[in-house]
């Protein structure tokens, strides 16, 4: 029976902390990192020798015994300087777009993991979320992370080594202006455990904020026509404008802690200024200090803080990628879509389609049963309807084949084996579904029929179409096969979309077919068109019908009538009919939709 299966392979486990994917993916970049690594080493080089070389000349031209010579030494600092400045340029190029070229490669990457963990999450993820606030984790929350690899990072590093040497510089100058110039140090260090203590949960908040208005955005530009048929346009402006003002609130009480803290370093930074000022100053007076070194001390001096203001920018930078990082971890802790079995096989070739149900209960919450004790065969090529009122779990049902769920308990087997032994790949390839809310994407009536199969040829594409009735309407359109439907098949019609969704299901080609019949809401020519695609898609394929209209299953092998989140009866359209007081029966007799 099983000839056709083969083992899956092993898949290894992707990391899902961000910090982690940052590091591991910027390892990918390592050669243009350390390009942008040693532009920063000679940077700061670059940056320390200005100071010494304005030293040299000051003492030069200041010596008593100066001669002409001096101005010859003028001519080759000033060709040095030229050429430091010159190499700078280069190298400031090479940092910054090293930098980015590592930091948007990142976020490319990580971007791409996250959305392949997205495909995998269950469809029990997405019921309560919005496309807008997944849409802000997957951009602007990643967005943030180049922050930290092009800028934050690198600036840390250039500061730090700036820092320690402009430190030894100061020391080789005058040890005693050195220890003084440090007293601020504390000080600043103090205030960056209490500004980041306070500035990450600022952002994050921001980041919720901007994930909100995305989501209502999304929400209002897709129900636009909603809006626009209840005449809600006034509401909704006002709506969108207090989300607007939220995040702006948001944004602002970060940026005060921002702007509290950059005066505080400042201040602190200049009162190191102030002490050498003073002391320095006496020192001079005295003659125990040179003016070129008094000179030269308050140019390092200068940079030597800085590296200190620098760091609230890029403290900021990594506070705000960190809560960035927080948001893209809580959507990497989701619990991916229900696991197969150890040892689990892929279908090879095609399934026969016996499909049976063996005491099947389902829960979306636990202790909130929708389905329970459900018990029946679909044998192969037969065709059964699910039938009974509206709430009754007919749709929770039929999801729970392409396992779009798992079952709480009991089991559901596909040609004699648990659903959960096969890999979902392999399951899904053999199951084609006509759901009654027709999805399309954006793009050519080409493109939304060869979803179901993309290397499909040319002449299949074309007969697929002509099975669901929808050839003639499509030759009909302004492009034919490449016309823009627009967004969600915007500019076709109910009965249109229907007939592309079958046409995408006939080129699928699967052996088990999961119709949820969609006739309700179109015209009868419409209809008759559909009815007769949909006869043609049926014929040769396991199928289960859930039925609105008990007209459309007077002719299925076996009707399951569903009450009460089981099942209450079970046979033919005649043998229901013959049951005195049977659900079927009485929902035959004034029946509208179920």
């Amino acid at each position: 029976m099983f000839k056709n299966l083969t083992l899956q392979p092993e898949k290894n486990d992707l990391p899902v902390k961000p910090i982690h994917l940052i590091l591991i993916y910027a390892r990918k970049y390592k050669l243009v990192l350390s390009i942008a690594a040693l532009s920063m080493l000679a940077l700061v080089g670059m940056q320390l020798l200005i100071p010494w070389i304005i030293r040299i000349l000051i003492a030069a031209i200041t010596a008593p015994d100066a001669t002409m010579d001096v101005m010859s030494l003028v001519t080759r600092l000033t060709v040095i300087v030229l050429m430091i400045y010159l190499g700078r340029a280069v190298l400031q190029f090479l940092r910054s777009y090293m930098a980015h070229i590592a930091g948007w490669g990142v976020v490319a990457d990580v971007r791409k993991y996250i959305y392949e963990h997205m495909q995998r999450l269950s469809l029990r993820f997405y019921e309560d979320k919005q496309v807008g606030q997944l849409m802000s984790n997957v951009i602007n929350d990643t967005d943030l992370f180049e922050q930290l690899i092009s800028h934050a990072i690198p600036d840390i590093i250039v500061n730090v080594i700036t820092f320690a040497g402009v430190t030894a510089m100061l020391f080789s100058l005058n040890w005693q202006l050195a220890l003084l110039s440090t007293i601020p140090i504390p000080l600043v260090i103090l205030s960056l455990r209490v500004y980041a203590r306070y500035v990450r949960p600022a952002f994050r908040h921001r980041q919720e904020e901007l994930g909100d208005l995305n989501a209502m955005l999304n929400d209002n530009l897709a129900g636009i026509r909603e809006i626009k048929a209840f005449t809600r346009e006034s509401d909704e402006v006002t709506r969108i404008h207090k989300r607007i003002d939220s995040y702006r609130q948001s944004l602002l009480n970060a940026l005060k802690l921002m702007a509290t803290f950059q005066p505080f370093v400042d201040f602190t930074s200049s009162i190191g200024t102030l002490i050498v000022i003073y002391f320095g100053g006496s020192l001079a007076l005295r003659g125990d200090l040179p003016i070129a070194d008094l000179v030269a001390f308050f140019l390092y001096l200068e940079i030597f803080y800085t590296p200190v203001r620098n760091l609230s920018t890029a403290w900021e930078a990594i506070q705000s990628s960190l809560a960035g990082a927080d948001r893209v971890a809580d959507l990497l802790a989701e619990d991916e879509e229900p696991q197969t079995n150890r040892g689990a096989v892929v279908f090879l070739g095609r399934a026969t389609g016996d499909i049976a149900f063996q005491d099947v209960h389902f829960a979306y919450i636990p202790g909130n049963p929708i389905l329970e004790s459900i018990s029946f065969d679909v044998p192969a090529q037969s065709v059964v309807a699910l039938v009974g009122p509206t709430g009754v779990g007919k749709s929770t049902l039929v999801s729970l084949i392409p396992r779009f769920y798992d079952v709480t308990s009991g089991i559901i087997t596909l040609d004699g084996r648990d659903i959960r032994d096969y890999t979902l790949d392999s399951l899904r390839q053999q199951i084609s579904i006509v759901l009654q809310d027709v999805f399309l994407f954006y793009g050519t009536v080409r493109e939304n029929i060869l979803f179901g199969r993309p290397d499909a040829t040319y002449h299949k594409m074309i007969a697929a179409a002509k099975t669901a009735n929808a050839h003639d309407f499509i030759m009909g359109l302004s492009d034919g096969y490449d016309t823009l439907i627009g967004e969600r098949g915007v500019r076709l019609s109910g009965g249109q979309k229907q007939r592309l969704s079958i046409a995408r299901a006939v080129l699928k080609d699967a052996p088990i077919l999961i119709l949820d019949e969609a006739t309700s809401s179109v015209d009868t020519e419409t209809e008759l068109l559909i009815q007769q695609a949909l006869e043609r898609l049926i014929k040769g394929r396991t199928t289960i019908i859930i039925a609105h209209r008990l007209s459309t299953v007077h002719n299925a092998d076996q009707i399951v009538v569903m009450e009460d989140k089981s099942i209450s009866e079970m046979g033919t359209h005649n043998e229901l009919m013959n049951l005195d007081d049977g659900l079927y029966r009485r929902l035959s007799g004034g029946y509208g939709n179920m």
